[in-house]
């Protein structure tokens, strides 16, 4: 069995509009899903260590979708939890004076999509991580909320899981 499990960002929870929609998606494609709740944990290194907790001995095949930080703390599990897969949206990666914290690439197929007009995380941050692991990227019309192109994201989550699970 494959687990979808949604990390949300700083400032949202864990059944926000997007996690909503995509969990329903991943469903259709028969994925169970989990969506962590890090509200009240601003620190991304005990984001980090909790999706570790609750994904740990899961016996399923997991992917990992996280958006803005929690594409960063989804990065920084994802070996650790040896994951399948991981799927981000406007990962906060290289962010300015943090640049050192960003999580190297996990040995996984990635696939970033990242809105042109993001104004919290610049779009070249992602383009950056995508060029050095030769992650698929896709950039989208959207700002960093991602909220309008909820549609393409799921286009490129269906295509994702498919591919990774090896699902027609």
């Amino acid at each position: 069995m494959t687990t979808v499990v949604f990390s949300h960002g700083q400032e949202s929870g864990p059944w926000g509009t997007k996690i909503r929609v995509m969990s329903e998606l991943a469903k259709s494609l028969g994925c169970d899903v989990e969506s962590i709740d890090y509200q009240g944990i601003a620190d991304p290194t005990e984001r980090v260590e909790k999706l570790v907790r609750d994904c740990s001995g899961s016996g399923d095949s997991l992917l990992l979708v996280g958006s803005s930080m929690g594409g960063h703390v989804a990065t920084a599990a994802a070996d650790t939890l040896g994951a399948a897969g991981l799927f981000v949206l406007a990962p906060a990666y290289f962010m300015e004076g943090y640049e050192e914290l960003t999580p190297p690439a996990p040995r996984m197929p990635i696939c970033i999509v990242h809105g042109w007009h993001d104004d919290i995380v610049p779009v070249e941050n992602s383009i950056r991580f995508a060029r050095d692991c030769s992650a698929t990227l896709h950039l989208v019309n959207g700002d960093h909320r991602l909220t309008e192109n909820i549609s393409e994201i799921c286009e490129y989550l269906e295509q994702f899981i498919r591919n990774t699970t090896g699902t027609q």
